[in-house]
């Protein structure tokens, strides 16, 4: 019996001493649950006074609104001749950005686009896809005044016009730096798709120096900006923003089968666009300048027969008897590792650094020549 009482009691003290803790520890201030925020220190613009109680780790509504503004709709029209001289061109990569089965051959052709504000005074960015088939250009700005747009100059081989408005006062952008922007990053994509006017949508950065082969002309230019926010028939010459609403890029091409968006888009990156821009804009076109070589990316079996580390440059094929390139003695099987201290893994990546130079400025490259690394400095030659 005393060990019954014994055990009773033992229990009951447990109980009164467990429920004292609990007591006590009620009375402590408990964590806090909340999502999240690696974000926080890059973007400023967080919003964190939701309703629901979680902190939004997004918020895009400043960048939207800085960008919204200078985008602009473009209505582009041709007359009947140069229209059939556009339908009858099959081959054409950006013909579905204009394809509308109500259009014959006797009747105009017309599409629409998008541009950027690149200066109060009434130049315009855009596509030279959205442009190049038209007599007559209207840009319809964000508050919805229409104005007649000519053509200052056009690069066909990097898909880029500038146009001309007469206003004053528009707003613009800061530039962000293209070189710096990191995969992984968001960005947002502003433009008239599908005639839906000042449209953002949203994604990141899924890859950098994209060779798509869209342009077909010789000599182009394509190192894009790959990202996964939507774009579709109509952003053409659009805005690509990071996420402090500065200009990173023009919307230019989707990968597609259907002519809509199915999951990546592709942009002209600023820093190489503003080259030509302001070069048209000064000079009414852009006269490039040269290395005067025939290029390869590197495989596999390149390494060890030249002697290379690895597989990251791009190799000199040949050169151009009288080029540049040759007169500052690159020789072939040379391999590019870098421009200007800038490094270069492959050949979108040579190209947008060189695609942005005139003739006569002067580069200095970094050659892996079997096992030295060499500097040549180069002065750029315009095409023969």
């Amino acid at each position: 019996m005393k060990q019954v009482i014994a055990l009773l009691t033992a229990s009951i003290l447990g109980g009164l001493i467990a429920l004292g803790g609990f007591f006590l520890l009620s009375d402590a201030p408990q964590p806090e649950l909340s999502f999240p925020d690696h974000h926080a220190k890059k973007v400023n613009n967080l919003n964190t006074s939701s309703g629901t109680g979680f902190n939004v780790p997004f918020d895009f509504s400043e960048a939207a609104e800085k960008a919204t503004p200078v985008v602009v709709h473009i209505s582009a029209k041709a007359n009947g001749n140069k229209a059939n001289i556009q339908q009858s061109d099959k081959s054409n990569p950006f013909r579905q950005f204009f394809e509308n089965p109500l259009f014959n051959y006797d009747m105009p052709q017309q599409g629409t686009g998008s541009g950027v504000i690149y200066s109060q005074d009434g130049y315009i960015i855009t596509n030279n896809h959205v442009v190049e088939f038209a007599d007559k250009i209207e840009v319809t700005t964000f508050d919805k005044k229409t104005y007649s747009a000519q053509v200052v100059g056009t690069y066909p081989e990097s898909d880029l016009a500038v146009l001309k408005i007469d206003a004053r006062n528009l707003p613009t952008l800061r530039m962000a730096n293209s070189d710096e922007a990191k995969i992984g990053e968001w960005v947002l994509a502003v433009g008239n798709p599908l005639e839906l006017e000042s449209t953002v949508t949203a994604g990141i950065i899924s890859a950098k120096g994209r060779d798509i082969d869209i342009i077909q002309k010789n000599s182009a230019i394509e190192s894009f900006i790959q990202t996964d926010a939507a774009v579709n028939p109509g952003n053409s010459g659009g805005a690509l923003v990071d996420a402090y609403g500065r200009l990173l890029g023009i919307n230019t091409a989707i990968a597609t089968r259907t002519g809509y968006f199915q999951g990546y888009s592709f942009a002209i990156p600023i820093n190489l666009a503003l080259k030509i821009v302001d070069d048209i804009i000064e000079n009414g076109s852009y006269e490039r300048g040269f290395l005067g070589i025939n290029i390869a990316d590197l495989e596999e079996g390149d390494v060890e027969i030249l002697g290379l580390e690895n597989a990251q440059g791009v190799l000199v094929a040949n050169v151009v008897d009288g080029g540049a390139a040759q007169y500052a003695g690159v020789i072939p099987n040379d391999v590019i590792i870098e421009v200007d201290n800038k490094k270069v893994k492959a050949s979108p990546e040579l190209l947008e650094a060189i695609g942005g130079l005139k003739a006569g400025d002067q580069v200095v490259l970094t050659v892996r020549r079997k096992a030295k690394v060499i500097t040549i400095p180069v002065k750029l030659k315009a095409a023969n």
